[in-house]
């Protein structure tokens, strides 16, 4: 008995531990409520309450214990990704925890790019970026959660896999996942049946179960953090800053090998080898960029890292990682972007190829990839 009244006490809709410390973290309640009889958390009261899913985050380990179950049902997976940071958003493995499931990929925030986008073209280069990394999809939907753009065909295509499955909804953070939740919510579930929970064989993590009219339930997962997204390591109050809400403006640079672009703070482009050619930056409009002469790269960063160059602020950059150079090849003729997870990426315009290095945080993801545009 005397165990019983030292047990961490526990949300009465999901079974998951209840704190009062962390909003973002799973379990949360106001300290008031804490020690209340069938006290829920702030995830099953906001979707209890109110009809809406709250963003809940975990590590990438406890993550990977979370889909382990997925490939044991009979459910169809929807997996959200950030049209802006694809290859930082995408869910590297999801292939072999889904089994025979089928996935359908939700690309968000597809409003950032221009109105005259090829779609058509877009829908194409997302399924070979999602083969190259060994995900197999059953349909690709393009969308804008922010501008409510294609959330119909969203919730359609949903309708057309689902076959009156469960439906697991999957992502990693700031990517929109909540707010499809909501719209599956309002579309789909009778709320006025209890939450139901079903915790994963193995785990202390709970998914929420969100009964629907059928029986079955969407099952909202928390959002995985990925520490090699520019958007997990920056100071919140510069988020905004780094993160576009509106259509991105791109902007060209004609470049001679020996320039240098920095994109405030966070990350560093030198333009090594080639013919003069021009890149073209996209990337959030509240991020200043400078130019400057490679020679003098190192000696300005130095003077003016988190003043003129920000964000981050001086004070924040003494706890940010040390940069990491990136060494990349552009062959001739290639149509390639220089993709930095979270920052968004350079287009390289040239046909005579170029070497080029980005120095960026350590960690953070940087690589080449076909151009999106």
């Amino acid at each position: 008995m005397a165990s019983d009244l030292h047990r961490p006490p526990r949300c009465a809709g999901c079974g998951i531990t209840l704190h009062n410390e962390d909003q973002r973290k799973p379990g949360y309640v106001p300290a008031s409520s804490l020690s209340k009889e069938g006290a829920v958390c702030q995830r099953c009261f906001r979707i209890k309450n109110y009809n809406e899913a709250s963003s809940v985050t975990v590590n990438q380990d406890e993550f990977l214990k979370l889909l382990g179950g997925i490939a044991g049902t009979d459910s169809l997976v929807v997996h959200i990704v950030d049209l802006f940071d694809f290859q930082g958003s995408l869910i590297s493995g999801l292939q072999r925890f889904v089994g025979h499931n089928p996935v359908l990929l939700v690309v968000n925030k597809i409003d950032l790019l221009p109105p005259v986008t090829n779609w058509n073209r877009l829908r194409n280069w997302v399924q070979k970026q999602a083969r190259e990394e060994g995900l197999k999809v059953a349909d690709v939907v393009l969308c804008s959660a922010r501008r409510n753009i294609g959330f119909d065909r969203v919730v359609e295509a949903v309708n057309d896999h689902r076959k009156g499955r469960d439906v697991y909804v999957v992502g990693a953070t700031n990517v929109g996942k909540s707010t499809l939740i909501n719209r599956l919510i309002s579309d789909y579930s009778d709320l006025k049946r209890e939450l139901t929970v079903s915790r994963y064989p193995g785990t202390t993590l709970d998914a929420v179960h969100i009964p629907l009219d059928d029986g079955k339930s969407i099952v909202d997962t928390p959002g995985i953090v990925y520490d090699w997204r520019m958007s997990e390591i920056i100071p919140r109050k510069d988020l905004a800053a780094l993160l576009p809400d509106k259509p991105l403006k791109p902007m060209t640079y004609q470049l001679n090998p020996g320039q240098t672009l920095f994109f405030g703070a966070l990350a560093r482009f030198d333009f090594i080898e080639g013919e003069r050619q021009s890149f073209t930056a996209q990337v959030s409009g509240g991020l200043t960029i400078h130019r400057t002469k490679l020679e003098r790269a190192d000696e300005l960063y130095a003077q003016h890292r988190g003043e003129m160059l920000t964000p981050p602020s001086r004070e924040d950059l003494d706890s940010f990682p040390t940069w990491t150079r990136h060494r990349l090849r552009i062959p001739p003729n290639a149509e390639q972007d220089v993709f930095v997870s979270g920052l968004g990426w350079i287009q390289v315009n040239g046909k005579t190829g170029a070497v080029v290095d980005v120095h960026a945080p350590k960690g953070i993801k940087v690589m080449l990839r076909d151009s999106i545009l």
